[in-house]
């Protein structure tokens, strides 16, 4: 059976927008830590659901992004989980390094205090400048 075949109905059930994206959540399958958000078009998906490693669309580069193909650090899929609409996605991942480009573990990692300032709540795990020779923005 090939790959598409064994994920017709999962296919067929999500949604995707005008542009041919769904939201994508990944999230650390141990700790239950959310990782980051990315999108997915239907080749990056099926590539997902067959490789078992994340693989995104780039809305900015406009091509396949198979996290950690650059840093290493890649994301090991788990678990898939669809919403009740459709039209968004869970990933419960293994991460190897951070999710984030900038070096920290999580992509959200600063979050709001009190007096409305933002704080940073997590920790580096890589250096985004040696590994990409500066850090994305």
């Amino acid at each position: 059976m090939s790959s598409s075949t064994l994920y017709d109905d999962f296919l067929a059930a999500v949604k995707f927008d005008a542009d041919g994206l769904v939201p994508v959540i990944a999230q650390d399958a141990h700790t239950g830590k959310v990782l980051m958000l990315a999108y997915m078009n239907r080749e990056s998906l099926l590539i997902t659901l067959t490789e078992r490693k994340a693989c995104y669309w780039s809305r900015s580069r406009k091509e396949l992004w198979r996290k950690g193909a650059t840093s290493g650090n890649t994301q090991d899929v788990q678990e898939v989980l669809l919403d009740c609409d459709g039209d968004a996605i869970v990933l419960k991942i293994t991460q190897k390094g951070g999710a984030c480009h900038t070096g920290y573990e999580s992509c959200f990692y600063r979050r709001l205090a009190p007096d409305g300032s933002l704080q940073i709540c997590d920790r580096i795990v890589f250096d985004a400048v040696t590994t990409y020779g500066k850090v994305k923005t």
